[in-house]
């Protein structure tokens, strides 16, 4: 008999979720290092991100790079 392969589907699991996860990036611009940060937020709390992100023209990530650069500035020639 012939053996049918089984492949992975589209959105399958990977097998190392903790090895994928700290899986480095490549950066899309030179000198740029990121990296991935996850936060808990409630549905609701999703959902108007997702709200707010899509009445703005951006995506979330974008959004709250924005928040976050705002926020947090760069503070380098600041004495605590």
């Amino acid at each position: 008999m012939t053996e049918r392969r089984v492949r992975p589907g589209f959105a399958s699991r990977p097998a190392d979720p903790e090895r994928w996860v700290r899986m480095p990036e490549k950066p899309t611009t030179p000198n740029r290092f990121t990296a991935r940060l996850t936060i808990d937020v409630t549905p609701a709390l999703r959902a108007r991100l997702k709200v707010a992100a899509f009445q703005r023209g951006i995506t979330v990530a974008d959004m709250l790079r924005a928040l976050l650069a705002r926020e947090f500035s760069d503070t380098s020639g600041d004495v605590p």
